[in-house]
């Protein structure tokens, strides 16, 4: 992987939020990959209960300060960046205080989703792809791991195709069992189309459940991964039909080779 430019796109990450099979793994990826010479950078929400003074977060001035329009409101995006102890790793937070600055991840305290949630992906997708615009930092992979991330496939091949820096980047999208119940706010779809994103790309999104997001994922993936030993029987159906190169799954102790393998030979050859 050496000099390979990966970008790693996720809902959470270790060490600054608990352990999940995709907080671990959205470490573990870039880790190996740094390990061999690959050229990483890691992205995700700044939920409110990530210590930042623990953490060492800080807000990086000349990335932030570009509004982000969301359903026809403007969102100040702002940039905070971090390291991984021990690691030499580069972590970016998306952050906006409208939606990021509750002391919690992705639902209340009695377990409800936030009825915000689809607006939050919508702005993680558009802040990550900005922000790496204003790096000027053109990834050969875009590794997505988690269903808050997982609107960035679809707008990077629809909102963003005329994009020079994303002409020559492919998307890999990780299918978990991390799910949610229900579905997220009804009016998402209008939502997106707000984008100028044509209905067809995003049918699925009529009744945004977790199926429902990961369908349009993997419609604008180049490749997939299964990151969960079992998955919904829906995903998989529907991974088969996409007739696109799928890495099965891969526990902790096994995925460094045959990740490096799928990213070289089906992602990238």
């Amino acid at each position: 992987m050496k000099d390979k430019r990966i970008l790693y796109v996720s809902s959470e990450v270790v060490p600054y939020l608990p352990e999940t099979e995709i907080s671990s793994m959205s470490f573990e990826t870039p880790r190996m990959v740094n390990q061999q010479g690959g050229q990483i950078r890691i992205f995700m929400p700044r939920y409110g209960n990530i210590n930042e003074r623990r953490h060492q977060l800080h807000e990086v001035i000349r990335l932030s300060g570009i509004n982000l329009v969301i359903n026809d409101l403007d969102m100040p995006l702002i940039i905070k960046v971090a390291s991984i102890p021990k690691e030499r790793i580069q972590v970016y937070f998306i952050d906006n205080d409208e939606y990021f600055k509750r002391k919690a991840t992705l639902t209340d305290e009695d377990g409800n989703l936030f009825p915000d949630n689809d607006e939050r992906a919508i702005f993680f997708a558009k802040g990550v792809i900005e922000t790496v615009k204003k790096l000027n930092w053109s990834p050969d992979i875009i590794h997505v791991h988690g269903w808050l991330a997982s609107l960035l496939p679809m707008y990077l091949k629809q909102y963003y195709k005329d994009e020079p820096l994303f002409n020559e980047s492919k998307i890999v999208t990780s299918i978990y069992n991390q799910s949610f119940e229900g579905t997220l706010n009804k009016d998402m779809i209008n939502k997106v189309k707000f984008d100028n994103i044509d209905e067809s790309h995003i049918k699925e999104l009529e009744k945004p459940s977790y199926n429902s997001l990961m369908k349009v994922a993997i419609d604008h993936s180049d490749a997939l991964i299964i990151g969960s030993e079992e998955i919904p029987e829906e995903l998989n159906k529907h991974l088969k039909k996409s007739k696109k190169p799928v890495l099965d799954y891969k526990s902790k102790d096994e995925f460094g080779e045959a990740y490096v393998e799928f990213y070289n030979t089906q992602v990238l050859g």
